[in-house]
């Protein structure tokens, strides 16, 4: 009988309880997921020392506690530790120990809509953002060999910290969010992983992508909604587009390996949870 949970805020309304009691009887296994809310103004240690002394297998961490777990975990596993967030906790004979799925999710989800991804490493990706999600990201397609990553966002300051994950092989070149969109023609894929165009402001763009490459991808991370904006102007500008929710059922895919050893196949659940999103 395993035991999941979840901790951040808010997360009443999250959809991890449904994606990963999906995964329990898709792998034929007993157990529940539950959601730890802990508002930011009630004290952290003694809600954490609560869901720990409840003796869970595994424990998803999401904002705004990312970063905050770390200094209460046992040990951390050195590219969460890289990447300075950690999203994913497992239980190993009572060692808490810290993983960051964010990354390897997000690029098993880009590679399932796009197969052919991997085969051209030389491929310009921008990357608009700076938050952790970035990190993530950023830091698993430097891993995995792309070798020209930029990144945008309205604070460079935040942005050049990002890049200091690169290995001596990728270049990386940090833009103002102007230099970025007069730019856009010279990328093959761009992933939003910001929160502007997220409900309720979906009518918010970071900036036009109305002047594309052809071919190229645009990726938004934000799944509320289902299609951003963005993703509505790339498609019109006749680019492949990538939607969010696909990250979220890929990083939560590899944290269920992750605490239970077995790696889960996606299936319709693309589909299922696509549906989910869009009401029907």
């Amino acid at each position: 009988m395993y035991r999941f949970a979840l901790i951040g805020y808010p997360v009443k309304h999250s959809l991890s309880p449904w994606i990963h009691e999906s995964f329990l009887n898709k792998a034929n296994l007993e157990g529940e997921y539950s959601i730890y809310e802990i508002p930011p103004d009630e004290p952290f240690p003694a809600k954490l020392n609560r869901l720990m002394d409840d003796q869970v297998d595994g424990f998803n961490v999401t904002v705004p506690y990312k970063e905050k777990i770390i200094p209460f975990l046992d040990d951390v596993d050195d590219d969460a530790a890289r990447i300075k967030a950690v999203n994913t906790v497992v239980n190993r004979n009572g060692k808490w120990i810290g993983y960051n799925t964010d990354g390897v999710g997000y690029l098993r989800s880009l590679e399932n809509k796009f197969p052919d991804f991997y085969l051209d490493k030389f491929k310009r990706i921008l990357l608009i953002g700076s938050g952790g999600a970035t990190r993530g990201i950023y830091y698993a397609l430097v891993q995995a060999g792309f070798l020209h990553i930029d990144i945008t966002n309205r604070t460079t300051e935040k942005a050049a910290e990002i890049a200091k994950l690169k290995n001596v092989t990728a270049a990386t070149a940090i833009l103002s969010l102007e230099q970025a969109e007069e730019m856009l023609q010279t990328y093959d894929v761009i992933i939003q992983t910001t929160s502007v165009g997220m409900k309720p402001d979906q009518e918010k763009v970071i900036f036009r992508v109305n002047q594309l490459k052809s071919p190229s991808i645009v990726s938004d991370i934000i799944y509320q909604p289902l299609e951003t904006k963005l993703l509505k102007q790339a498609y019109d500008a006749g680019a492949s587009v990538h939607f969010g929710h696909t990250m979220l059922l890929y990083q939560a895919q590899y944290a269920f390996e992750i605490w239970t050893g077995k790696k889960v196949p996606i299936g319709d659940m693309d589909e299922r949870l696509q549906r989910h999103l869009e009401g029907r």
